[in-house]
């Protein structure tokens, strides 16, 4: 029988401030970042953690790999894009190791060529002689949503109470810069058709990337399951500072939308993250909660799934599957 494992892949954080300007380049693929832009991303992740400027979404992601391997008795190895461990560094550990096959679980759940796209490219990239079912995306995997349901009605519920009455909620996932999610182009160049890159290598001219659609199914998911909310809300988060437009609306649009609608509170879930970082520990505690008070509304939000025994139920199944595409 074939040795076999499970692959988890995540974005990767610097462990300290002194890291970030390497990190940044990692991000961007080693283009040139202006020195402001490092100094704003030091001074945010000088804001959070223990100790002072540490992210916890490295053993955040590695505790989530090690509750996975105790709950399907399968080898779980986790690789990160940006950041150490790298993707390319544990591939060729599981071929030290002698894996055979292995099915491959992105820890952002929204196919996006942006994210989904270059996980995958990184892990085929070393893959050599492993067989792997990469999992493109799982948006409305039902235990994904149970998960996310079960940190909301908790945060939810305390809110309401305290208000008086059933507050709205606001959904996030990360934005993407628009062009990524445009339609595949295919442009005239000099006599030559060049289609733009996607995560889907039978795309044809005009598909629409999936990311912002599986954003809002995961949504609705959740808001299903939590049917005591009396409305709900859509944003994508944490614009980055490159050039051209980015997708939204914007969380501090919707804030200000609500407060013209004498909002006074609001739950914000970040349903496009799996795991405590920068983008909830600086961006929502601190940035989206400061801004809200400024339009005179109280915003507080869910427990992350971090190490949630319903977020490992999800990734077993999924892993699991993945293992029995292999099998067959």
């Amino acid at each position: 029988m074939s040795k076999r494992a499970v692959l988890l892949l995540a974005h990767g954080t610097p462990n300290t401030v002194d890291e970030v300007s390497e990190y940044l380049r990692n991000v961007v693929s080693g283009r040139a970042i202006p020195e402001h832009v490092v100094e704003e991303i030091q001074h945010r992740y000088s804001l959070i953690g223990e100790p002072r400027g540490h992210s916890p979404l490295t053993e955040l992601t590695l505790e989530q790999g090690a509750l996975l391997e105790a709950e399907i008795g399968e080898r779980v190895y986790v690789g990160m894009r940006n950041w150490r461990p790298y993707i390319a560094d544990v591939v060729k550990q599981m071929r030290a190791d002698g894996v055979e096959e292995a099915a491959v679980i992105c820890l952002a759940p929204h196919n996006s060529r942006t994210s989904v796209g270059l996980y995958r490219r990184a892990a085929l990239a070393e893959a050599g002689g492993i067989r792997m079912d990469f999992l493109e995306g799982w948006a409305d995997e039902p235990l994904l949503a149970d998960a996310f349901a079960e940190r909301l009605r908790v945060a939810h519920g305390r809110l309401s109470q305290k208000m008086g009455q059933p507050v709205p909620v606001i959904f996030t996932a990360h934005s993407v810069p628009l062009r990524t999610v445009q339609a595949v182009a295919v442009e005239e160049t000099g006599g030559e058709r060049i289609h733009w890159p996607t995560s889907n290598p039978g795309a044809s001219p005009g598909t629409p990337d999936p990311y912002a659609t599986e954003a809002r199914v995961t949504a609705q998911l959740v808001a299903d399951r939590v049917p005591e909310i009396p409305a709900w809300y859509f944003a994508f988060q944490s614009q980055g500072a490159s050039g051209g437009p980015w997708i939204g609306p914007t969380v501090e649009e919707t804030l200000d939308g609500l407060a013209t609608e004498a909002v006074t509170a609001v739950v914000l879930q970040p349903i496009g993250f799996l795991c405590d970082h920068v983008e909830i520990l600086y961006d929502v505690d601190i940035a989206f909660r400061g801004y809200a008070a400024k339009v005179r509304i109280r915003l507080e939000r869910p427990e992350s799934l971090n190490g949630s025994p319903l977020l490992t139920k999800a990734l077993a199944r999924l892993a699991r599957q993945g293992l029995e595409r292999l099998a067959r």
